[in-house]
């Protein structure tokens, strides 16, 4: 049996369980998807002996996330963003500077947000059992309507903890008795009822259509053709839009990796790691830039005159760098009446954005808000590209004291508590299409 080193990442205040087995030269990051238990995992048989043949060439590091198994509870789910964060404190607390990332199920979103994001940490990316989108669209058909959803949050409630959900997560199991128990017993101790429900619903708000053509490493998605959980048609609705994705369909029903024909999974794994080459340095990642503006500007400048105006923009500015840098932005620059900066994800600039108006005030000044998620060249210490114009447009829109974000921002605080009204279809200058914006609730905004 494995004997795995267990101990704790610190993030955002929390204790992060992780586990790493094997010594291998490469890293291999398992991101578990819906619950998981570091330690009672490696009882399980199926699981012992998939471990086993990865660690023949990879060292393997797995987590809880908070909530689950044995990191720290939470009262809340945690959002991709806030995993993501997650994510990095365990790299950092194993020493690993960059690593394959194996997300499956609900992790394989928050891993391909993590590769689109953090490119100068991961090397390669395998997403199985995936999908992009938690829920039916027009554009989606495959996704669970309403109804289905609301029919597996009932079996959560009344059959939690009893391996009731081996029937669609690993169909090969449900006729063994000995499996069923050892399942059941691990549900109930890689998390409570509540917040299984609570998980599986915040699965089924996950959108990340859009970041999908930003994922610049190398990809590979991995799926069974008759998988229950997840339809196969989201594995290749992922592999048609990540760059240069490599797609392989297995066969089998089972959606839990380590049941079925776990050899043939793990072969495809270990061909794609192991012939995989290091990514270049890139010049494009993913990044959310906030873009605020000075409501009125010109008029405040004629009304103050130079001298007082020079020195009421130092100040703003001087108050910017501060926020962006407290909520772990970066400052890119100054437009003469605002700001541009950049983060690594949407609540931090949503937060930030919060943070700078009730300050502006005191000043005698307003903000108005533009905030947008997408691909953008990194030029230096400068950016460039469709995601400096958008939030710039969308800023524009914005009426004194508005905070408006794109449906792509939105869609990546699900789960984050930040309430957003509708603010309309907008055709934004120089931007090709037309753009849903919402607006930062007041009892949110300031």
């Amino acid at each position: 049996m494995i004997e795995p080193r267990i101990a704790y990442a610190e993030s955002r205040g929390l204790k992060v369980a992780y586990a790493v087995m094997g010594d291998a030269p490469l890293d291999l990051v398992f991101v578990p998807g819906f619950v998981s238990h570091v330690e009672a995992s490696l009882e399980f048989p199926p699981i012992q002996r998939a471990i086993e043949r990865l660690t023949r060439f990879a060292r393997v590091i797995s987590f809880d996330k908070p909530g689950t198994g044995l990191s720290d509870p939470v009262e809340g789910v945690p959002t991709l963003e806030e995993r993501m964060e997650d994510l990095t404190s365990v790299l950092d607390a194993v020493g690993v500077e960059r690593a394959a990332l194996f997300g499956t199920s609900e992790g394989a979103p928050m891993s391909a947000l993590f590769a689109a994001t953090h490119v100068d940490r991961v090397i390669a990316l395998v997403m199985y059992g995936s999908y992009a989108k938690g829920s039916w669209a027009e554009d989606y058909p495959w996704g669970p309507k309403r109804d289905q959803t609301a029919a597996g949050a009932e079996l959560i409630e009344d059959g939690w903890g009893q391996g009731f959900s081996l029937e669609v997560f690993a169909p090969s199991f449900a006729e063994d008795p000995k499996l069923v128990g050892w399942w059941a017993r691990y549900e109930r101790q890689a998390a409570s009822p509540a917040m299984a429900k609570a998980i599986s619903r915040l699965a089924t708000e996950v959108d990340i259509r859009e970041i999908l053509p930003a994922i610049r490493v190398p990809t590979l998605v991995v799926h069974r053709k008759g998988d229950i959980a997840v339809p196969v048609e989201g594995a290749r609705y992922i592999a048609e839009r990540i760059p240069g994705a490599r797609l392989v369909e297995l066969d089998g029903c089972d959606h839990f990796p380590y049941a079925g024909d776990v050899d043939s999974m793990i072969d495809e794994v270990e061909s794609f790691l192991t012939g995989a080459r290091p990514v270049r340095p890139v010049d494009r990642r993913l990044l959310t830039v906030l873009f605020t503006d000075i409501v009125g500007s010109t008029a405040r400048a004629a009304e103050l005159g130079d001298r007082r105006w020079r020195g009421l923009l130092e100040r703003h500015d001087e108050l910017a760098r501060k926020e962006i840098d407290h909520q772990g932005g970066r400052a890119v620059k100054a437009t003469g009446d605002g700001f541009l900066a950049t983060f690594d994800g949407p609540a931090r600039a949503i937060e930030c954005a919060r943070a700078l108006n009730p300050a502006a005030e005191t000043m005698g000044i307003q903000l108005r808000a533009g905030i947008h998620t997408g691909e953008c060249e990194v030029i230096g210490e400068d950016i460039a590209g469709m995601c400096v114009h958008l939030p710039a447009r969308v800023c524009g829109v914005a009426a004194p004291g508005e905070v408006l974000v794109s449906r792509t921002v939105k869609d990546l605080v699900v789960g984050s508590g930040i309430e957003f009204s509708e603010h309309g279809v907008h055709e934004l200058t120089g931007v090709p299409g037309e753009w849903e914006l919402f607006s930062l609730t007041r009892a949110d905004r300031w």
